[in-house]
């Protein structure tokens, strides 16, 4: 099963990416937006969640193509795009009180 879903991830790897980087970079930032308009903490949460999926998405994706030696600069970028989304949504989540006036400042 897993290698089924490994096949498919690098099957359709340009369709996935395709989808993944801009709906990461567009659910990341609508939780920071959350954030600096002080919408309910229970919203802020919801879009965190769907976002950090996007980003664990999308390092299981690149992960599969780690496990058959693919190192290249993509795979860096994606890795690096994800893990920092993934991380403001967890900061966002952890943080929210001190993120709020840092936002509203930018």
């Amino acid at each position: 099963m897993f290698d089924l879903i490994c096949e498919f991830s690098r099957t359709h790897c340009i369709a996935i990416c395709a989808f993944l980087v801009p709906a990461n970079l567009l659910a990341t930032l609508q939780t920071l937006i959350f954030m600096g308009l002080g919408t309910q903490k229970l919203q802020i949460r919801v879009m965190a969640a769907i976002a950090s999926f996007y980003a664990v998405v999308m390092v299981l994706h690149v992960l599969s193509w780690f496990l058959i030696g693919v190192v290249m600069a993509p795979t860096y970028i994606l890795l690096a795009l994800a893990s920092l989304c993934l991380s403001i949504n967890v900061w966002a989540i952890a943080h929210s009180p001190r993120v709020v006036p840092l936002l509203r400042r930018i």
